[in-house]
């Protein structure tokens, strides 16, 4: 089944107001979901029989700062933060890009982590994802049964693949740079 497919039963099933775009022509096509409305849509790609979007492959997070002037031209947006969910059925064989799209800060507050519904209880895998997205691009996800660091340390400071992330010098004595 294609991503249009897809979108056209998820439109019918939800609307446009929580079915926000469909993107065909990159690489893989992605349908965007209204970040409130994830968990409901992700348990329907889950459980409806013409779907059965039963994997969760990958959840990931990306920070899309200020393009830079090059890039504008081509890619203009706002600054903001997408999770990415590759899901798949194993059993009818097909593949589908969802992404949610939030602002960088939580009520326009920095470092206000902006916040998502946790789909843990759609995908089980999606725990450890979730906490490597939490802990390296700073999102938090409401709902998380154990929202806490996987990669980095407990005390470390700010989320590594935020585009204006700055390395510490210095970490419990240790000189980094």
């Amino acid at each position: 089944m294609t991503a249009e497919e897809v979108h056209a039963i998820l439109l019918e099933e939800f609307g446009s107001e929580s079915i926000v775009d469909l993107k065909l022509d990159a690489i893989d096509p992605w349908i965007e979901v209204r970040v409130q409305d994830i968990v409901e849509v992700g348990t329907f790609l889950r459980d409806d029989e013409r779907l059965h979007f039963d994997h969760l492959n990958d959840l990931c997070g990306v920070d899309y700062l200020e393009p830079d002037a090059k890039k504008a031209k081509k890619f203009e947006h706002e600054p903001h933060v997408e999770v990415v969910y590759h899901l798949s059925s194993v059993d009818l064989n097909h593949r589908l890009v969802v992404k949610v799209k939030v602002p960088r800060w939580h009520d326009g507050v920095e470092g206000q982590l902006p916040e998502v519904p946790s789909v843990s209880d759609v995908w089980k895998i999606a725990d450890w994802h979730e906490r490597e997205c939490f802990d390296l691009v700073g999102v938090h996800f409401t709902g998380h049964p154990n929202l806490v660091r996987i990669l980095c340390p407990e005390d470390w400071e700010g989320h590594a693949l935020r585009k204006d992330y700055e390395f510490p010098l210095e970490y419990h004595g240790i000189r980094g740079k």
